[in-house]
């Protein structure tokens, strides 16, 4: 089975192909003939030696999301051969830049029909990811929320989503990407820059109830935020806000066995609540041009390694 591998920290050159054993499906699990694995910035920090605890020894296979169809089951799931399927993983649970992955069935959601698999390799993560970041400011229908960073993967699904909950949604984004924005219907475009919470508060003069900052303007971002309101970061903070705001630390890694809730957001694909971005997808064997690609910033949508 061919894997994409990082036999040692370094620069993108690194990665390489390797054979390794094919897994086998036990009780509770499938086996998953990868097409298509999303790349994303853990993935990057995890080749180059910046993800803490992440120091195993040999060989470590990157990538957090997958679709691909059913090859293998175990007993006791409700997945059959053939069955196309899209799944969220961890390095430590096997990484999915490879041929096959063996999961638990708690990780593995159906792809809609009309749903390519390259397109449903984007979902996981990202959209798991915003609905953990949803649920932990719960903001009543209502509300009002700042996403900075609004044009990127998980940006773009927080807004689409939080329409969806009936939230007043503020996007933040370069002027650039004013147009990509409007596709996604929020009801106000802030353009990036200075003073960014200045111009937020123009247009909700009393502050966001809530903030999901992706695009990590941390304390640039908290003047947006009212008194007693909800921050949540995605990549860590320990920023001290003041006037009562919460910093809710978000990590998909609480939602990693909630097929439920991926299962759901494949039916608000089906449905055109969501919007699946691919920017570029690359053969395996290329995957250190998609990781160049994704440190050189500025993606639009999802780079995707394909098999």
């Amino acid at each position: 089975m061919r894997a994409v591998v990082i036999p040692r920290p370094g620069p993108p050159e690194v990665l390489e192909i390797q054979d390794l054993p094919e897994p086998v499906a036990e009780s509770g699990q499938v086996r998953i003939r990868v097409a298509a694995a999303t790349v994303n910035p853990t993935d990057v920090a995890l080749r180059a030696g910046l993800h803490p605890g992440r120091d195993a020894a040999g060989p470590i296979v990157p990538g957090m999301e997958a679709a691909g169809t059913v090859d293998q089951v175990g007993d006791g799931v409700a997945f059959a051969p053939g069955d196309r399927v899209m799944a969220i993983t961890t390095p430590d649970r096997g990484g999915a830049y490879r041929e096959q992955v063996v999961l638990g069935a708690d990780q593995v959601a159906r792809v809609p029909e009309g749903v390519s698999l390259v397109e449903a390799a984007t979902l996981p993560m990202n959209g798991l990811t915003a609905v953990r970041a949803l649920d932990m400011l719960a903001l009543p229908p209502g509300g009002s929320l700042v996403i900075s960073g609004a044009a990127g993967a998980l940006g773009g699904y927080v807004l689409q989503l939080a329409v969806h909950r009936g939230l007043r949604v503020v996007a933040i984004a370069g002027e650039p990407d004013r147009d990509l924005l409007a596709a996604l219907a929020p009801h106000e475009f802030v353009p990036r820059g200075e003073r960014v919470a200045e111009r937020v508060r123009e247009v909700l003069p009393d502050g966001a109830d809530g903030a999901l900052d992706a695009a990590l303007l941390h304390e640039e971002l908290v003047p947006a935020v009212r008194d007693d309101g909800g921050f949540a970061v995605v990549r860590g903070w320990d920023g001290s806000p003041g006037r009562g705001i919460t910093v809710h630390k978000v990590m998909v890694g609480d939602y990693l066995r909630r097929a439920d809730l991926l299962d759901e957001l494949g039916g608000l694909v089906a449905d055109g609540v969501l919007t699946l971005r691919v920017a570029q997808t690359y053969p395996a064997e290329e995957a250190a041009e998609a990781h160049r690609r994704m440190e050189s910033g500025g993606v639009r949508g999802r780079l995707v390694v394909t098999f």
